[in-house]
């Protein structure tokens, strides 16, 4: 499942989430901490693994 970061913009504390493709374009985001609903997601790094050697 992808993992999806966020920064609320209110209280500045940052969260993950791990949510399916489908979660994630149906789901409203909130802060664990203050709960406001004024999150902005993070672009961060990802690594993959592949079966097969370059």
């Amino acid at each position: 499942m992808p993992t999806y970061e966020f920064m609320c913009e209110k209280c500045k504390h940052r969260f993950v989430e791990i949510i399916s493709i489908s979660e994630y374009e149906k789901k409203k985001f909130q802060c664990p901490k203050c709960k406001s609903t004024n999150v902005k997601q993070l672009i961060t790094p990802f690594q993959t693994k592949t079966s097969k050697k370059s």
